[in-house]
């Protein structure tokens, strides 16, 4: 069983002042992965950019880069892809290597050469500009791993104690609250508990990557699909030796599948931020962000060819 998704990212700014150049960089295209493929992709730019460029960055996500050289006062993105993803198969959980044991794994030992895999992972066991290793958070994250306890037994109960333990608040957070701050309050939105369990997992001595994507969603009972009225998603793939990267998503509490879309992954949101970059002039600015994710079998109807 597979799942077929048309996805429409829309990026909307409106400047206070023309804009005489702008360069920017785009996380905005689905990354390859052994569960996910993409079958069409397209980014329109308006105004027409001079320099419009494909190339990898350090994590292997796909990203575009362009430049804008004339005056604007609006910047619009729009991109269109089409999503075949495949279940994934996770394995055991109590089959999973004893958590200590994949901590020493990351650790350097002089005289002992790590695995490629281990070398790889063991970036995403530092802090970030987003992501703090603290003491306290490794007393309260130690509850879900006790001695000796499977690494993926206790990425479970991390993910559930979350998701049951902190309130999801529109309005308690903003893109630049500190994760100790949502520790306090445990509330936020999908950014700061996937930001929250990462500081968790990196203060036991875990490699935790942050990823980047979209999630289906389902209207209310009788009522219709609204184009954009989505939004972007994040979670978080912890490493597991022997297996690779196990995905947990903390706002729901659950290990990702079908109705999970990956566009890339990193240290932390800086790192795969949508849209990014630097300009000249602009003055203050107005931004609007719409995303839709549809099944494919009802895009055309919802959404037409464009």
């Amino acid at each position: 069983m597979t799942a077929r998704y048309v996805v429409l990212h829309d990026t909307r700014y409106r400047y206070e002042q023309p804009v005489s150049l702008s360069r920017q960089v785009l996380h905005l295209t689905p990354r390859s992965t052994p569960w996910q493929r993409a079958v069409a992709h397209a980014i329109d730019v308006s105004p027409e950019p001079s320099l419009f460029a494909a190339r990898d960055d350090a994590f292997g996500n796909p990203t575009r880069m362009l430049c804008i050289e004339t005056d604007h006062d609006t910047l619009s993105v729009r991109a269109r892809s089409e999503v075949i993803v495949d279940p994934r198969s996770y394995p055991e959980d109590a089959s999973s290597p004893p958590w200590e044991s994949v901590r020493a794994s990351l650790v350097y030992q002089a005289g002992r050469r790590p695995t490629p895999a281990d070398l790889d992972a063991s970036r995403y066991s530092f802090e970030s500009w987003r992501v703090r290793n603290k003491r306290e958070l490794a007393v309260w994250t130690s509850v879900c791993f006790p001695p000796g306890a499977p690494v993926l037994v206790g990425v479970r109960a991390l993910m559930l104690r979350i998701h049951r333990e902190f309130a999801f608040d529109p309005t308690a957070t903003t893109v630049s609250t500190p994760v100790m701050d949502v520790f306090a309050r445990k509330r936020g939105v999908c950014q700061d508990f996937a930001h929250f369990m990462l500081s968790c997992l990196r203060s036991l001595g875990l490699s935790a990557r942050y990823v980047s994507g979209y999630l289906l969603t389902r209207p209310p009972p009788g009522k219709p699909r609204l184009v954009g009225a989505d939004a972007s998603h994040a979670w978080v793939s912890v490493y597991c030796p022997g297996y690779g990267w196990v995905d947990a998503d903390p706002t729901n509490g659950v290990f990702p599948s079908l109705e999970h879309v990956t566009l890339g992954w990193g240290r932390d949101y800086d790192d795969v931020i949508p849209l990014r970059g630097v300009l000249l002039g602009g003055g203050e600015h107005e931004l609007a962000v719409e995303v839709t994710v549809v099944p494919a079998e009802e895009a055309e109807a919802l959404l037409g060819q464009g």
